[in-house]
């Protein structure tokens, strides 16, 4: 029995890595299909809802006066609207962000609920361009870029 020339095991060697890369990448995409989190916004939720249970992200305003706290303290009741007044119901149990006011915008990682509740696990609060941190309000433009020099001062 003939041993495989150089060329050929060279060749064996670069199909079999081939095919080993393929794999990877395929096994790679399956994974992260599972754990992707698709975007929708209220109107989207309204006309085309995701399935009972599928991970996703909704996006909207947080209607005024639709905030409400559960008698319990922790789980938190609020309504997201979108551009065309559709209204998807939220409940979140835990703590809020700061940020987190009606009026403001939110996007809401959940789950929607048979009852068409969309139930919050996390909830990231957005701010507007003229957003100032609690700490530079007041400040000039100038006091602000001093503080901001003097707190990056030591961790180059």
């Amino acid at each position: 029995m003939s041993a495989l020339k150089p060329k050929h095991q060279r060749l064996v060697l670069l199909v079999v890595a081939l095919i080993a890369l393929v794999a990877a990448g395929l096994l790679a995409a399956y994974a992260l299909r599972s754990q992707a989190s698709y975007f929708y916004l209220p109107e989207q939720m309204r006309d085309d809802p995701p399935e009972i249970g599928q991970a996703v992200r909704l996006g909207g305003m947080v209607e005024e006066g639709s905030l409400a706290t559960d008698p319990d303290g922790f789980t938190l009741r609020f309504a997201v609207t979108g551009s065309d007044g559709a209204r998807v119901p939220v409940r979140f149990a835990g703590i809020a962000p700061d940020l987190f006011v009606e009026g403001s915008g939110v996007v809401a990682e959940g789950r929607l609920a048979p009852d068409g509740t969309f139930v919050a696990d996390n909830l990231l609060a957005k701010h507007d361009e003229n957003y100032v941190p609690r700490e530079l309000e007041g400040m000039s433009e100038m006091q602000a870029a001093r503080m901001a020099e003097e707190t990056t001062v030591g961790l180059e």
